[in-house]
């Protein structure tokens, strides 16, 4: 049966932004207002008036509208109309229905999921055998925060992967945080939240943000590159940090291994965007999440490996990835050369998580 939907009130953020994913899957919408000069009325190929839900007259008026434009679902996110017409829809049209649940789970629902994360972040802390003394907890308003706000921006960070950021920047010492690979910013968020509750230093980030340097050597992966937009990433970094910086988070425009040799030269780094952030040219965590392919991310190891001061973290992303095995080998590689130094090892998330002996 086709799909009708009466959507009201047309108006609103939310029931524009359902109209057009209804018009991508071609599904007719009928906006509705109680305005009687509605600015979103051109936005819907039909447009029709109702009286307010207080209004006597608000009963007929619905159910004509139903019958006449053959209306099947009603979706409204406005949740005091939700609630009237969860409650009086099945005695004016038993046929038609709700298309969307109660509003309240839409506002809330992305909160409550984060509270729950933090509760079981609570729950389950990891006990990592470093010999760097652990920082305070976040609280659980902190992690719920954390959580919020991390979901908010794109980019590939799992659960697991959370799990022991979360838990390694505790058995953090004092030193600059430097990300190799951003992207959108996802991890440069969460590095960029916990050392500003932790007091761990200031977040580094280095990506040229150009789609030639996405090529890895594998079919697959650089297939799906080739639609990214690099700009556009840079743009929503930009866009997601620019909250948090607060001078403790700039960028390097650059690939990885001439970025190391500014980083070298000079402790400021200056941007339009986050002004004149001052770095120790020290690293603490070295979050290596560049181009895949072997010889760039041994690139990337080389280049910053050394910076990285005892009792830092080295974290290799996607050191088990089902699409090469750059990463990994470059991984393995300076766990073997360096194992005498290597005083917690440890993967989870698919990532590698390595600290330096604090003796």
């Amino acid at each position: 049966m086709e799909r009708n939907i009466l959507v009201f009130p047309g108006g609103m953020p939310q029931s524009l932004d359902f109209q057009r994913e209804c018009a991508v899957r071609k599904i007719k919408t009928i906006g509705a207002s109680s305005l009687m000069f509605d600015v979103a009325k051109d936005q819907f190929e039909q447009w029709l008036y109702l009286p307010f839900i207080t209004d006597p007259s608000f009963k007929l008026a619905l159910q004509n509208a139903l019958r006449e434009h053959h209306v099947t679902e009603i979706y409204t996110p406005n949740i005091v109309v939700w609630n009237f017409l969860n409650s009086e829809l099945p005695l004016l049209d038993a046929n038609v229905t709700l298309a969307n649940s109660s509003p309240i789970e839409n506002v809330l629902g992305s909160y409550r999921k984060a509270t729950a994360r933090a509760d079981f972040l609570i729950a389950n802390e990891l006990s990592i055998a470093s010999d760097v003394s652990k920082r305070d907890k976040l609280t659980r308003l902190e992690l719920a925060a954390l959580c919020r706000y991390t979901n908010l921006i794109p980019g590939m960070c799992d659960d697991d992967k959370f799990h022991a950021l979360v838990n390694i920047v505790r058995h953090a010492v004092n030193g600059d945080i430097v990300e190799i690979g951003t992207w959108w910013g996802k991890s440069a968020f969460i590095f960029t939240f916990l050392a500003l509750h932790h007091s761990i230093g200031n977040v580094l980030c280095i990506d040229p943000w150009a789609n030639e340097n996405l090529i890895q050597g594998e079919k697959i992966v650089d297939s799906g590159s080739e639609q990214a937009d690099a700009a556009e990433a840079f743009e929503v970094f930009q866009i997601g940090l620019i909250p948090l910086a607060n001078k403790r988070l700039n960028f390097i425009r650059k690939p990885s291994v001439e970025a190391a040799g500014d980083y070298r030269q000079s402790r400021e780094v200056h941007s339009a965007a986050f002004g004149i952030t001052t770095y120790t040219g020290s690293i603490s965590i070295l979050h290596i999440d560049g181009n895949h392919a072997f010889a760039a991310a041994n690139s990337d190891m080389a280049s910053w490996s050394d910076l990285v001061v005892p009792g830092g973290w080295i974290i290799v992303d996607d050191y088990i990835w089902p699409y090469g095995d750059g990463p990994k080998r470059v991984g393995d590689h300076f766990l073997g050369a360096n194992l005498s130094r290597i005083r917690v090892a440890f993967v989870m998330g698919g990532a590698l998580f390595m600290q330096i002996d604090n003796s």
